[in-house]
């Protein structure tokens, strides 16, 4: 189906070079904070199909899922990212969560980034690193979808209206058996 040209993502590929892209892969994997958090789903917890750690400025919080992440400082390979999105963006980023896929059992629903303290219409800015997965969006008025192939170092910008009138996911691609990692740039107001 065409999406016309209100679609509110924009693809760039290769944002980063392949030898950027592979030194920060290999610092982010090394990282000891990354956590497995759980979600509610039909009365019971469940481990969440991924891995996970948070950053921000100092005193910021942001919950999504029941979890309360609280920013402690930045490590200088994502302030600088931080610090690229917003020349490029203009996004006012303070935090970033990354999301560990082990493997292409790892996955996240349909979902939507539209927790209350990002604000009425929040901008992503989401970066991918290691195997390259599909990400898929759907568009709430007519349930057309598009799929976005994410690769090594490609940033996916997510602008206006991207989380109030669409959903987004990364579904299961059981034949990959290598990781991706995925940071996403967001704007918390406290």
């Amino acid at each position: 189906m065409d999406l016309g040209s209100d679609i509110p993502f924009l693809h760039r590929p290769g944002w980063l070079s392949a030898a950027e892209a592979t030194a920060l892969l290999a610092q982010l994997e090394g990282r000891r904070d990354w956590t497995q958090g759980s979600v509610r789903l039909f009365g019971r917890e469940v481990p969440e199909p991924r891995l996970t750690f948070f950053e921000g400025d100092l005193g910021i919080t942001y919950t999504y899922a029941h979890r309360r992440l609280e920013g402690r400082g930045w490590s200088p390979e994502l302030a600088a990212l931080r610090d690229r999105i917003r020349a490029e963006f203009g996004l006012d980023a303070n935090t970033v969560l990354a999301n560990l896929y082990r493997d292409g059992r790892d996955s996240m629903g349909w979902h939507r980034d539209n927790e209350r303290e990002l604000g009425h219409d929040p901008h992503v800015a989401s970066l991918s690193l290691g195997e390259a997965r599909d990400f898929d969006v759907r568009r709430d008025a007519d349930g057309a979808t598009h799929r976005f192939t994410l690769g090594h170092g490609d940033l996916l910008w997510m602008g206006t209206q991207s989380q109030t009138m669409w959903t987004h996911s990364v579904p299961k691609r059981l034949k990959i058996k290598k990781l991706r990692i995925n940071l996403t740039f967001r704007q918390v107001f406290c």
